[in-house]
């Protein structure tokens, strides 16, 4: 019985650091790069990433969060599962708290 509860706590440690990996970081969707906006954001590719970047330099900065919906192929449930990670600005304020 012991040896099941340390490789259950194996587990659960290796499940717990790999959804950290998962989960997104801040990143400037304003200035960042689409290879950073890909590295950064969960559910954003490279060609989701490089659409971003495409669209900013289309229309300028943008304003909020919900206007990642704009960009072909980004919905709302990917802005929401990010949106503790978007940044609109140099500072380390998050989008639409």
């Amino acid at each position: 019985m012991k040896h099941i509860r340390e490789r259950f706590a194996v587990l659960s440690s290796a499940l717990a650091l790999s959804l950290a990996a998962i989960a997104g970081q801040p990143v400037n969707i304003n200035s960042a790069n689409a290879e950073t906006l890909s590295e950064s954001l969960d559910g954003i590719g490279k060609n989701k990433a490089h659409a971003i970047v495409a669209y900013r330099n289309q229309h300028g900065p943008f304003q909020h969060a919900d206007q990642l919906v704009n960009v072909k192929g980004i919905g709302i449930a990917t802005v929401d599962r990010n949106r503790d990670f978007i940044l609109l600005s140099s500072d380390k304020k998050v989008a639409n708290k």
